[in-house]
């Protein structure tokens, strides 16, 4: 289940999401993998799902380790918006 204001990170294979997964759980960020859900597109079937605080610590990691997602999705009320990475403060404005 995803939780108003929290972000999906979808992945074009099930390779990239495992490897994604695995390097965030090394650097301990509270993230959890989890079946795509339905309102997004994903090829391989697999999210990962993570917190606003922590949104700049995991999307640093994967682009730092070359895993940058397909997609990037923030849940508002019953809608997933698609969202373009990190763009500066005003992107973790959930009010907007």
């Amino acid at each position: 289940m995803v939780k108003n204001g929290e972000y999906v990170a979808i992945f074009n294979s099930i390779h990239r999401v495992m490897k994604a997964e695995k390097t965030l759980k090394e650097l301990r960020l509270p993230i959890l993998l989890i079946p795509a859900p339905r309102a997004v597109s994903s090829d391989c079937g697999l999210a990962i799902r993570y917190g606003a605080t922590d949104r700049e610590a995991v999307e640093g990691a994967l682009a730092k380790a070359g895993l940058a997602p397909e997609d990037i999705y923030v849940k508002r009320g019953e809608e997933y918006v698609k969202i373009q990475g990190l763009t500066g403060p005003e992107a973790f404005d959930l009010d907007k």
